[in-house]
């Protein structure tokens, strides 16, 4: 039987051979693999009311069958009562033996519809915040906890945070301000170290080219893990308010110190803080800071820095370490590279004569 004779019965268009096909069709092969497709084939280009959702498409065509067992029962005439008869008992099995067909369609189609949307769903579950290059960005997190990004980090996040754990990834520096759950703890996730906290406020650094990863607590209490591959994360102990843990992550040794914290969270305010700093110290906060090269020439190892940028340009900065010790510097013009951008700016640091 082709699709058009069930088109037919449903417009009341078919004859009576069209009509005992049908009911045949319905028994025997309703639920066959080029049925469903059929079925599946309408569904799928139904263009009545656009707005509509599968339910309502539904009952549309639920309610054309029973229109059909009510109303569309042929006429009789003098003489033709046990055609009428007959005609009548063919609408009301075909009819009736249709429902289940629309009920398995349904339900076949809302469960494709089901899959097709949780697995979109799936396509953009994680999300990830980069801040851009000379800007810090705040990012909002699902369960209310806020991240602070410094320049050129980023964190890749669940749009929920499902299961019994929030897990964030970590590439860069970020000072988390943790919404307190006891029943869910909050994990940052870096190369090396996972940073395990409930209700926290804490600062990690940890950039891909560097092996040291740096953890400050502000308060609360966080537990630090190594991370293993294909194994179990280890517990390496606890911290405490006013504590800063450096962890190398390829050698597994830490140190911690504890008292002023301000100058490692200092960047979340658009300062930065150096006590008796080394050059190769602030030239590496630079460097991040402002995405140029900065070369050192020369012995300048006694070269030592007390002493806090509130929001300074690069050249600013320079300046005041030439007042501050006993250096200099050049800045190199930029170079255009065959792909039409332009290299990072390089500047070059020695010993002043």
């Amino acid at each position: 039987m082709g699709k058009d004779t069930i088109i037919k019965f449903l417009n009341d268009r078919c004859t009576k051979a069209e009509l005992e096909e049908i009911v045949r069709w319905a028994g025997k092969e309703a639920f066959s693999k080029e049925s469903i497709a059929w079925g599946s084939d309408d569904w799928n280009t139904y263009q009545g009311e656009d707005y509509l959702g599968d339910d309502e498409k539904f009952i549309i065509l639920f309610d054309k069958i029973q229109g059909k067992i009510n109303t569309d029962i042929p006429q009789e005439k003098p003489g033709s009562k046990s055609l009428s008869l007959f005609a009548t008992w063919l609408v009301r099995a075909a009819a009736i033996l249709l429902i289940p067909v629309l009920s398995f369609l349904f339900y076949t189609l809302s469960e494709l519809r089901t899959e097709s949307a949780k697995y979109a769903r799936l396509a953009v579950d994680s999300l990830e915040i980069i801040a851009p290059i000379n800007a810090r960005a705040v990012v909002q997190l699902p369960d209310g906890s806020e991240a602070h990004l410094n320049y050129g980090s980023k964190i890749k996040y669940p749009q929920i945070f499902s299961g019994d754990t929030r897990e964030i990834r970590l590439t860069g520096e970020g000072y988390f301000d943790v919404a307190h759950n006891p029943e869910k703890p909050f994990i940052v996730k870096t190369g090396g170290l996972n940073i395990k906290a409930l209700g926290t406020v804490f600062n990690v650094l940890a950039y891909p080219d560097n092996d040291i990863v740096e953890v400050t607590l502000i308060n609360g209490k966080v537990i630090l893990e190594q991370n293993r591959t294909n194994k179990k994360a280890q517990n390496l102990g606890y911290m405490v308010p006013g504590q800063h843990v450096n962890y190398n992550v390829k050698t597994g040794v830490s140190s911690s110190t504890k008292g002023n914290i301000e100058k490692y969270i200092a960047w979340k305010d658009g300062r930065l803080l150096f006590e008796d700093a080394t050059i190769f110290q602030v030239i590496e906060k630079l460097t991040r800071m402002f995405n140029v090269d900065i070369e050192l020439t020369g012995d300048l190892s006694d070269c030592m820095y007390t002493v806090t940028f509130n929001n300074e340009s690069l050249s600013q900065i320079l300046d005041l370490m030439t007042l501050a010790t006993p250096v200099r510097y050049r800045m190199l013009a930029r170079e255009k590279l065959p792909d039409g951008t332009y290299s990072k700016q390089k500047i070059l640091i020695e010993r002043r004569r």
